[in-house]
């Protein structure tokens, strides 16, 4: 998805003192641009790689101060919240007990506030919208190193990083060779619409979403008889089970999980077996959310380091 596009999905779902001053910002001045955050009786955020600014009637300011920002009511909030589930809030139980809602075009709209004891968001304090960006060919540094052996890639980084946009594309770019399975657990890396994949993961790519990962991954080693499965967030020892039932069948993997460097990422208990195992035959670690998609490090695993 285009980042013009994106941003137009969202503001669908914006209030109108929030819509009206953001679509008179210039396409260079939201260039960049990662998330929306509105929160009731604070001003509206836009947050770019290495700096946040505030939405004023005017423009854009860095202080959250200033007298001329927008700042967000209950109500514009209760009203972007009624938007996102079409006005219909009793059949969108799921996401409010999840707390998101997942996009045209894989755009997340993520809440906070109060859960009630049936484990449900009934007052919602705001609303997160991520930018969800398409970058055709940023994985062509990677995607070199998994025709080998032992090509499993694992991509780490922080929150922000880009970790998610660099799977779509390497998914993408292995799709159109062979045949690819994409675990979209939450429906924002493909945008499965109607039926329709609305987002390029590849011709040869079938997506399994709004399933856990465990069983998309177990589902798609029975049915779907993949040259390499494509899954972001691994983060339990079901993943990892599942994972290792694939390595043993002759599956490749590219996975995606969150971590602040390599060695702290390996120590997660998770990932042990996986990296033993030889799932993987390269970690990249990802900048941080400063540089999106910028790439620090890639290592050659061997012995699970």
């Amino acid at each position: 998805m285009k980042e013009e596009t994106s941003l137009a999905t969202i503001s669908g779902y914006l209030p109108e003192r929030i819509r009206r001053p953001l679509s008179d910002l210039s396409s260079r001045e939201l260039s960049g641009l990662t998330e929306i955050r509105l929160h009731s009786g604070r001003p509206a955020a836009l947050v770019f790689p290495g700096k946040i600014k505030f939405l004023t009637s005017f423009g854009m300011t860095s202080a959250w101060q200033n007298c001329d920002v927008v700042n967000v009511t209950a109500r514009e909030i209760s009203e972007s919240v009624e938007s996102l589930a079409h006005y219909s809030m009793h059949s969108c139980t799921q996401q409010l007990r999840e707390g998101y809602f997942t996009l045209k075009g894989g755009v997340r709209a993520g809440l906070s506030g109060c859960y009630n004891d049936s484990g449900s968001l009934t007052d919602v304090t705001g609303v997160n919208f991520r930018i969800a960006r398409c970058i055709f060919d940023c994985g062509e540094q990677i995607f070199r190193l998994m025709s080998g052996e032992n090509s499993g890639i694992l991509i780490c980084g922080a929150v922000n990083s880009g970790k998610t946009t660099l799977l779509r594309d390497l998914c993408r770019l292995t799709g159109n060779r062979q045949k690819a399975v994409l675990i979209d657990e939450r429906n924002e890396i493909a945008s499965v619409s109607g039926g329709v994949i609305e987002n390029d993961v590849g011709v040869l790519t079938d997506v399994i979403c709004g399933c856990s990962r465990e069983k998309g991954i177990i589902s798609a080693i029975r049915t779907l008889s993949p040259d390499y499965i494509f899954t972001d967030e691994i983060s339990t020892g079901a993943d990892a089970d599942a994972i290792l039932k694939g390595i043993g069948s002759g599956v490749k993997f590219c996975a995606t999980t969150h971590g602040a460097d390599l060695e702290s990422t390996f120590e997660r208990g998770f990932l042990k077996p996986l990296l033993s195992s030889g799932a993987f035959g390269y970690a990249v670690m990802l900048s941080g959310a400063d540089a999106p998609g910028k790439i620090r490090e890639i290592r050659r695993l061997e012995n699970g380091t």
